[in-house]
């Protein structure tokens, strides 16, 4: 039986400070708010022929430039079937039901998610991830896992095959 191995990323660095509200039983949307999340990952597999699962160095940098990118800014999403995301190169405007938002454009990720849960951070963290690991080194983990914290103790993880 081959063997799997496995390892972990979790640094105090692996964070982001970002604003989003979500909606949750249908019709009741939260406030805009913020959290200063943090973020690990897990990679499981085979040893490669350096004899390990996955360069750390390559999974630190990758996931701290996703971690980057998302920090200081407000998270839409662009996939949830009521909250409409418009944006032109000044401007984004987010309405659900009655209410609008209005934000400068650089201060804005749209995110293809159907919610800025944690739940849906994390997958969007580790698609990216593996996105990103696959052009680096054209491999991908049979594993990954990615956890994001919104409330320090309060993890959601996703998991992904490669």
């Amino acid at each position: 039986m081959p063997e799997t191995y496995c390892v972990r990323l979790e640094k105090e660095y692996l964070v982001f400070s970002a604003a989003h509200f979500i909606t949750f039983n249908g019709n009741i949307c939260e406030r805009l708010h913020g959290h200063n999340y943090r973020v690990r990952a897990e990679v499981q597999g085979p040893l490669d022929e350096n004899h390990y699962v996955i360069d750390f160095i390559a999974l630190r940098d990758a996931l701290k430039a996703i971690c980057d990118e998302l920090d200081h800014h407000v998270l839409l999403p662009t996939e949830h079937p009521q909250i409409r995301v418009e944006s032109d190169e000044r401007e984004v405007v987010a309405t659900f039901e009655d209410r609008r938002w209005v934000f400068p454009r650089g201060d804005c990720i749209l995110l293809p998610v159907a919610n800025t849960t944690a739940e849906r951070l994390a997958q969007y963290i580790g698609q990216r991830l593996l996105d990103d690991l696959f052009q680096r080194s054209e491999t991908r983990p049979n594993l990954l896992r990615v956890g994001v914290d919104e409330n320090f103790g309060q993890w959601a993880d996703c998991e992904m095959r490669g």
